[in-house]
């Protein structure tokens, strides 16, 4: 069909929306960084040119589904097209339900509600999606699809329990398959129960899984050790799913930058705030330097990571979920990766998940407390072995000199504010034998000083010369 882009699609953009825009069920595999955003957003607009939808139901964890409504439908859906965009929120004051109502009003609007997956736990969210879907001829689109995978899981069940309310469904990935093949089974059921074959997970599981019992104690487990039948279950997904991966791409820019948003936890917040009217206060009226402005900004970006010190000087953790995004990140994420913090404890926080979700072999570090003799090793380990999959470090000792080309993907867990450590950090991957497209990911607490921080980076700025005088308070 004709359909007039905002935004000129990549080659392997054309062709997944060649392939899926008029199909009833779609998957589009395709790794982070590729533009599977703009797919879904071009899809969704021809099917509303046709006027086979007027509603779309987009869910997406919460570390990205802000940015589909921010950024995403902004920039690549057509100008043409009239739309009441809402994004959900788990608390509803009068105004957001009087927004959250637009959604049933009448008319020849496209409606557009975006969810974050972790509210279909919920029951006022299972309603809420419920009656949108009841509303409208609707498609529903799972953003990183991987969080629907637990067949177990309620927010799995309860979307399940809907996807039947959407006559198109959508899933989209950049891993499939994070930890085994079965995490497809719950995905592929969104789309259509019967597209492989099975009408449970245990049928497909005994088809596809090598089972084998174990011995704990008075009882006995089965235990998955291994997989067959791959090669089969690759076929069944041929006919709807388009698997990209950036290699394949030699279109795509060199480099992408993106952001994942992750809400500080309450007793983050209560620290944030106690901490920013403290640092107000200290400022207030006095003589400013560059090195107190940055002093306390770093204790507010402490605080943001997750750690702050305390009046007896004492350094004390704060529940956070910057790791849990990171990992989230990680699994979707195909190949190899950089991953910078600023602070030691940041390091060791992340050396732990990793260590307990891929294993001792899966990474290296490489900050202060790395043994001097240990440093060149661990770039050769990074760069020749493909069992070590993790390169973690900060960019104080690593961000210098050194080549990461193994990987093309680098994540920012947290940023200093010296503009020359973030260049030459990126630098690491952006070095002679890099063949592939370099996407590079911040993760950002919302409405913190990491947003000015990160902005500031992006755009080149040396933050020491940007917050000095009044400007001080709106960083803070």
């Amino acid at each position: 069909m004709f359909y007039k882009f905002k935004t000129k699609p990549f080659a392997h953009q054309l062709k997944a929306l060649e392939m899926s825009w008029d199909k009833e069920v779609y998957a589009y595999f395709m790794e982070m960084g590729t533009g599977k955003s703009k797919v879904l957003i071009d899809n969704v607009s021809m099917l509303y040119d046709k006027g086979e939808i007027n509603g779309l139901l987009l869910i997406a964890p919460k570390g990205v589904y802000k940015n589909w409504y921010d950024s995403e439908i902004p920039v690549h859906m057509a100008d043409h097209i009239e739309k009441k965009t809402v994004l959900w929120t788990a608390s509803h004051t009068k105004p957001k339900l009087k927004e959250l109502n637009t959604l049933f009003e009448t008319g020849t609007d496209l409606h557009i509600l975006i969810m974050n997956v972790e509210a279909f736990s919920t029951k006022k969210g299972l309603e809420f999606a419920d009656k949108f879907l009841s509303s409208h001829k609707s498609m529903i689109a799972i953003d990183e699809a991987t969080t629907i995978k637990n067949p177990s899981a309620k927010r799995t069940k309860n979307i399940l329990k809907i996807s039947k309310d959407s006559k198109y469904r959508r899933i989209l990935t950049g891993s499939p398959i994070t930890k085994s093949p079965l995490d497809l089974y719950s995905q592929c059921e969104f789309l259509d129960p019967y597209l492989l074959g099975h009408h449970s997970f245990f049928t497909f599981r005994a088809r596809y899984a090598v089972m084998r019992n174990m011995n704990l104690g008075a009882r006995t487990v089965q235990v998955i050790v291994g997989y067959r039948n791959l090669g089969e279950l690759s076929d069944k997904l041929k006919p709807f799913s388009y698997r990209v991966l950036k290699e394949d791409c030699l279109d795509l820019p060199k480099k992408t930058w993106m952001k994942r948003t992750v809400s500080m936890t309450p007793e983050q917040e209560k620290v944030y705030k106690e901490m920013k009217q403290t640092a107000l206060a200290h400022l207030d009226g006095k003589v400013l330097t560059t090195n107190t402005v940055l002093t306390q900004l770093m204790r507010l970006h402490q605080i943001t990571c997750g750690h702050f010190v305390a009046d007896d000087g004492s350094t004390r953790d704060l529940p956070c979920k910057r790791v849990d995004e990171l990992l989230d990140i990680v699994q979707q994420v195909e190949g190899k990766v950089v991953i910078w913090a600023q602070y030691q404890r940041d390091i060791n926080k992340i050396i732990n998940a990793i260590s307990k979700e891929y294993g001792e072999d899966s990474y290296v570090d490489y900050y202060g407390l790395t043994p001097q003799e240990k440093r060149q090793d661990n770039i050769k380990k990074f760069q020749e072995d493909d069992k070590c999959r993790f390169f973690i470090g900060t960019t104080q000792t690593g961000g210098y000199g050194i080549t990461l080309t193994a990987a093309s993907t680098m994540v920012y867990f947290s940023n200093g504010y010296d503009l020359e450590k973030r260049t030459q950090s990126e630098a690491r991957i952006d070095r002679i034998g890099q063949t592939k497209p370099m996407t590079y990911i911040d993760i950002i607490s919302e409405d913190t000083v990491d947003d000015r921080i990160v902005l500031a980076l992006r755009k080149k700025q040396n933050i020491a010369s940007q917050i000095m005088g009044e400007e001080i308070k709106s960083w803070i």
